[in-house]
């Protein structure tokens, strides 16, 4: 009943956005006002405090952003969001936007609308939904826009085209992919040249003691995420494929919050409360495709199968120099395992999951993602020399046209057969 809702709404809003897409727009942000209610007051009360917790909060950063457009950022979940923080901004990413726009069953109309316009079939999903909804009219501009040239090229492209036709202010973070002295230093001057940007653009000078107290925040909440992380093997904490997902929220576009260390606090005294798990614990890497059928049945509101945790939720796990703040971020970016090789990222998850022992590997491919494709052979000959069981899954993260549930739900279920051989032969 609830699908048939949303699809119906999502109907109407693209049945709008060709002749009215200020209309459109509007009942975007009058169904994010209804979710952030119903998240709040509603939600399903065997989903844990804190996931609901997270839900209302990025669905409110979300709808804040887009009625807010003067007062927001565009930025890649690998900006230094720490920063925009001291100047009061929301943090949109594309892969965010993307998710909520799929979310409301409407990503088909913004495709569509991308590629007749001239943009390449090829292009990520995620970048095309995000370039068709503004060329379209629906989503609004925003003062700034900031990205990094770590790991994916259509971000810089995305940034590029939509900041050149709609002249927003954009700002571009060149980051070595490899640490040196030097090297921070050449990012920490970039930083600076950003901030003298935003104070250009928002009439607000920077406050370091600020950003000094935000990666004290930053801090605490990557150290109770970790102290979690390792409770999880033998703990019960419901969630769904949508929840985790919003952890992109906590650890990436809105980390060093007091709002995020909350979260994160409030989770670990949860877990560390919650009764014991028996079941199968999944150590998840790349994208979630949240909307998938198979994976939905097995993972939403389970108490057999729950995803212990996700790389993207480690990329950078070193304690920040609060210090020297900016040389701090600096250095995060440079050693963010998404930095160089993939063989840095393949040995983060190995490192990982010899620590926290899940009972298995799912790396997701996402359509259009390069590293995700090229990366998986160095992942699974890490998987490999460690004994983990480990399973590939192609697919697309939030275009449900390019997923294929009977292949994705037979190699799935041959997993977890491989998973439970596995227990019976120990």
């Amino acid at each position: 009943m609830e699908r048939k809702l949303v699809r119906t709404y999502g109907n109407m809003i693209k049945k709008y956005a060709p002749e009215h897409p200020l209309a459109a727009r509007r009942m975007i942000n009058a169904g994010l006002t209804l979710e952030k209610f119903r998240t709040r007051y509603l939600a399903d009360k065997k989903i844990p405090y804190a996931w609901r917790y997270l839900n209302t909060f990025a669905v409110g950063e979300v709808l804040a952003a887009l009625r807010h457009p003067e007062r927001s950022v565009w930025a890649n979940i690998f900006s230094p969001v720490e920063i925009l923080q001291c100047f009061d901004v929301h943090s949109l990413s594309v892969e965010c936007l993307s998710s909520f726009l799929s979310g409301f069953t409407i990503e088909d109309y913004f495709l569509d609308f991308a590629e007749n316009e001239g943009i390449a079939p090829t292009l990520c999903s995620y970048h095309k939904n995000f370039i068709g909804a503004v060329d379209s009219g629906v989503i609004p501009q925003p003062a700034f826009a900031v990205t990094t040239s770590t790991i994916c090229d259509g971000n810089v492209n995305t940034f590029r085209y939509l900041a050149d036709r709609y002249q927003i202010p954009d700002f571009l973070l060149d980051i070595p992919d490899r640490y040196s002295p030097e090297a921070e230093a050449y990012v920490a001057e970039q930083l600076r040249e950003l901030i003298g940007r935003l104070e250009e653009t928002f009439g607000k000078k920077m406050e370091y003691d600020r950003l000094a107290a935000v990666l004290e925040w930053e801090n605490e909440s990557k150290e109770s995420y970790r102290r979690t992380l390792s409770m999880m093997r033998t703990k019960a904490y419901t969630s769904t494929l949508t929840l985790q997902m919003y952890l992109l929220f906590a650890n990436h576009l809105n980390i060093g919050m007091p709002e995020i260390l909350e979260f994160y606090k409030t989770m670990e005294a949860e877990v560390a409360a919650a009764p014991e798990f028996h079941g199968v614990n999944v150590f998840w890497v790349h994208l979630l495709p949240w909307y998938q059928e198979t994976l939905q049945s097995y993972f939403n509101g389970s108490d057999k199968y729950q995803i212990q945790g996700i790389e993207m939720s480690l990329d950078y796990t070193e304690p920040l120099d609060t210090s020297h703040p900016l040389e701090a971020l600096a250095k995060k970016m440079i050693n963010n395992i998404y930095t160089g090789s993939c063989e840095r990222k393949a040995n983060l998850v190995r490192d990982v999951v010899q620590e926290i022992q899940p009972d298995g590997v799912i790396n997701f491919c996402h359509w259009g993602c390069k590293q995700s494709s090229g990366g998986a052979m160095i992942l699974k000959e890490k998987m490999q020399e460690i004994g983990m069981p480990f399973l590939v899954l192609d697919g697309d993260g939030m275009d449900r046209r390019n997923s294929h549930d009977g292949q994705i739900r037979t190699r799935f279920e041959a997993f977890l057969e491989m998973i439970g051989h596995n227990r019976r032969e120990k």
